[in-house]
């Protein structure tokens, strides 16, 4: 049996359990074990590590350590604290979680178009208001981001009827979509935007990408939806313009602090609808049948998988 594999995480009990057992399942060749239940001997033989929020610390004592497997797909975090670690970080990169972030951009976006927060203000004062309908085509989706999860998400919401638009660093062009990049291409989008989705990687680019100024581009009564990470957009800008009266709503899966400190004032924050970053969970068995198709390919001639771009962030 050729070296073991290290499952390094910081994850409840119950979580790396089930890992564990996903990932033991779709390689039954190999030997995957928790970093606990790796001897001295065995952990200094160690060459891939499955990793989900891993201690720093864990991986730099794994001494022939080739390369890093991520169990999820936003990977900021891991390149900033192993910035010591010269190895190779693989993020996942799986298309039932394309599946189902563009499922829950369609639901929220549905939430949001549907007057969902209005009638639960009315319900609140007890107001028996029927608000006018209007047609999905009439209202404008920005999504910010055209990676795999934006290009999934364009195809949901069009197949819905809503005019899409979105924006990437770097031009692309999706049928049917109006496609912007760079600083104008921005604008131009956010102009436009009656419902803006964020679904960028957390980069030193994306980081604050969407602020005060930018909020103010949006037009009068527009929403937000951030299933990106909480700091690209400004927490306090958002609220600055909830507060005006600029922008009607906002549904927020991410933040800043994970999870949401529980005196946070945006749980009270009527303009605020607020998830438990649950937009697109990782499905267990198809991330360890991606995982283990990776590891496949290095055990049979060396080949590693396309590695994060450092200096990117992803």
């Amino acid at each position: 049996m050729p070296q073991p594999i290290a499952l390094v995480t910081r994850s409840p009990a119950e979580e790396e359990a089930g890992w564990l057992a996903a990932l033991r399942r779709a390689m039954p060749g190999e030997r995957i074990e928790t970093l606990s239940a790796l001897s001295a001997a065995e952990r200094a033989e160690v060459e891939i590590a499955i990793v989900a929020n891993p201690d720093p610390a864990a991986l730099r004592a794994l001494p022939k350590l080739v390369w890093i497997q991520s169990l999820w797909a936003g990977v900021e975090r891991l390149v900033a604290d192993l910035t010591e670690l010269d190895r190779p970080i693989v993020r996942l990169v799986d298309p039932q979680m394309s599946h189902t972030m563009a499922e829950a951009v369609l639901a929220w976006t549905y939430y949001l178009f549907r007057d969902m927060p209005a009638y639960a203000r009315q319900q609140r004062a007890r107001q028996w208001n029927p608000l006018a309908y209007k047609r999905a085509e009439e209202t404008t989706v920005g999504l910010v981001g055209l990676g795999a999860l934006g290009t999934a998400a364009a195809g949901r919401l069009r197949e819905a009827g809503f005019t899409v638009a979105g924006w990437s660093r770097t031009a692309k062009m999706l049928d049917g979509v109006a496609c912007f990049s760079g600083e104008e291409g921005l604008d131009a989008l956010l102009s436009r935007a009656n419902i803006l989705v964020c679904l960028v990687p957390l980069t030193a680019e994306t980081r604050g990408l969407i602020h005060a100024g930018r909020l103010a581009r949006l037009p009068e009564g527009a929403s937000l939806i951030n299933f990106a990470r909480g700091p690209v957009v400004v927490t306090q800008d958002l609220v600055a313009s909830l507060d005006a009266g600029h922008l009607d709503h906002a549904v927020l899966d991410v933040f800043d602090q994970e999870p949401l400190p529980a005196d946070s004032p945006l749980w009270a924050h009527p303009g605020i609808t607020i998830l438990p970053h649950i937009s697109a969970p990782t499905d267990h068995v198809t991330a360890s049948r991606i995982v283990a198709g990776n590891i496949a390919r290095y055990r049979e001639d060396g080949t590693l998988p396309q590695a994060v771009d450092r200096d990117r962030g992803y």
